[in-house]
């Protein structure tokens, strides 16, 4: 009895997998923990200005819709895997009238519980140890997190003020592209907030037909602060049979915590997600598919007032990043602004972001956490009151240089 009880109480050591390598933990879980541990000590109150997370409520139509469905007793049960005829059908339709592509909402329509779950699905479906995978630098950290961890070999290039931000594919051939499999694009990009051409949609999918690599192409940002007409890769002649596109309602329909994303593509593609994800989850609570329906049928008010606030916002963040002697691309889509740090400062985006937090208590993201072409800058994001950024540029210039 006693050898037992001394072997319950010794310690258990388990090791994590080694796919976990190289993984750390988000970078803003672990700032903003430490962040409010700051402010719990000293009871300073710091600004910040960092993640993406819309603060403005869904339309009111949205949310009735979502209680009155809730309150109907046969919508508790498990959903389909592949999402309700009405989802698929709303995100077919919507597709058609904004970006003018037409899609099978029965073969190539596939509703995700949030398009971040859907890069972990695509990476775990189609990579294989060793693959390689092209991936923005600067770019979305989820692409580098979902490719390490599946066994992927993570391939950058990168996105610059030289490349005005967008791919240089004789450099990403010059480079090599024996082995790649997938490429990640983004536009309107995240952090650089980079509007997406006709013709680079179209070399995107002359790239991928010419080396035989599955294009990804996340597309969340394309109706906030874009001065053109929102677009899709999948409207370009030949892409369905190349590259697949993920959308979302988090940031253009303000519904980031509802989880709904879709992605789309041809059906051998997403029959082959569908096996994955199948086994992964269930699918999404009927109700919330049912309010995604009327939030996906909102016209051109909607956007035009959303929009009209996140303007209004843009230009207090200009004026703290002027205040701050930052320097930004005007015409920035999506939810934030990226910004190139003062040219005589000597120090890289982390010196910058902890140096204006400690002395004006605001949180800038230091560009670097989304690659190394991003150190040099920094991001601040439109989700907070236009107050708040009025507040911080306030901090800025009556602490900044004292």
């Amino acid at each position: 009895m006693q050898l037992i009880l001394k072997m319950a109480m010794s310690k258990v050591e388990i090791q994590r997998a080694h796919r976990m390598d190289g993984t750390g933990e988000y970078y803003f879980s672990r700032r903003l923990r430490e962040i409010a541990e700051i402010e719990a000590t000293t009871g300073r109150q710091i600004i910040k200005l960092a993640m993406g997370s819309p603060d403005l409520p869904p339309a009111p139509a949205v949310v009735e819709r979502l209680h009155q469905e809730a309150l109907r007793p046969d919508v508790h049960k498990y959903m389909s895997f592949k999402g309700e005829p009405v989802l698929r059908k709303a995100f077919a339709d919507w597709y058609a009238k904004w970006y003018g592509v037409e899609l099978d909402y029965n073969n190539e329509v596939l509703p995700l519980i949030g398009s971040k779950e859907g890069i972990m699905h695509i990476c775990q479906t189609f990579i294989n140890p060793g693959d390689k995978v092209l991936v923005p630098n600067p770019g979305y950290a989820a692409y580098k997190a979902a490719v390490s961890m599946t066994g992927g070999i993570m391939q950058p290039y990168a996105l610059n003020k030289q490349n005005d931000f967008m791919p240089d594919f004789d450099a990403i051939e010059a480079e090599g592209v024996e082995g790649v499999k997938i490429m990640f694009a983004n536009f309107p990009g995240m952090p650089t907030g980079k509007t997406p051409t006709r013709e680079l949609f179209e070399k995107i999918v002359a790239f991928g037909a010419k080396h035989n690599i599955l294009i990804i192409h996340d597309n969340p940002y394309s109706f906030i602060r874009n001065n053109d007409k929102p677009m899709s890769i999948l409207s370009i002649e030949g892409a369905k049979d190349v590259a697949m596109e993920m959308n979302s309602l988090s940031k253009g329909h303000s519904m980031a915590g509802w989880r709904v994303g879709v992605i789309m593509g041809k059906k051998e593609w997403i029959d082959s997600i569908l096996t994955f994800k199948s086994n992964m989850d269930s699918g999404m609570f009927y109700p919330i598919q049912a309010a995604a329906e009327t939030a996906l049928a909102l016209g051109e008010e909607w956007f035009t007032e959303l929009n009209a606030i996140y303007r209004e916002r843009e230009k207090e963040g200009m004026a703290l990043l002027d205040a701050l002697g930052c320097h930004y691309q005007p015409n920035q889509a999506g939810l934030f602004i990226w910004a190139e740090i003062p040219e005589d400062y000597q120090g890289d985006c982390y010196d910058f972001s902890d140096e204006v937090m400690e002395k004006c208590d605001v949180f800038l993201t230091p560009g670097g956490i989304f690659g190394t072409e991003g150190k040099r800058y920094v991001r601040i994001t439109l989700c907070c009151p236009a107050e708040l950024l009025r507040k911080a540029t306030e901090n800025v210039k009556t602490k900044l240089n004292k």
